[in-house]
């Protein structure tokens, strides 16, 4: 169970610093749901399936939905 966490712990390192340097914004999008999706279970490892199932919907979902929405009205590719 530890280890696992760790694991969440490290990917979610990850994704927030490839969030940071990745040019294309749709990827970054991707990245960012991905991380939100590792938060939700690592909030749920932690037995707090409420905060697991709002970072879900809102962090996963909403947001990312809100942020397509942006990037179809703009450029893809950052400058």
């Amino acid at each position: 169970m530890i280890v696992l966490n760790i694991l969440l712990i490290v990917f979610l390192i990850v994704c927030a610093i490839a969030v940071e340097h990745i040019h294309d914004l749709l990827g970054a999008i991707i990245i960012f749901a991905s991380y939100s999706l590792a938060m939700a279970l690592l909030w749920l490892l932690l037995m707090a399936p409420d905060i697991a199932l709002t970072e879900a919907a809102i962090g996963a979902g909403a947001t990312s939905l809100l942020f397509l929405a942006v990037i179809s009205r703009t450029r893809r590719m950052e400058k």
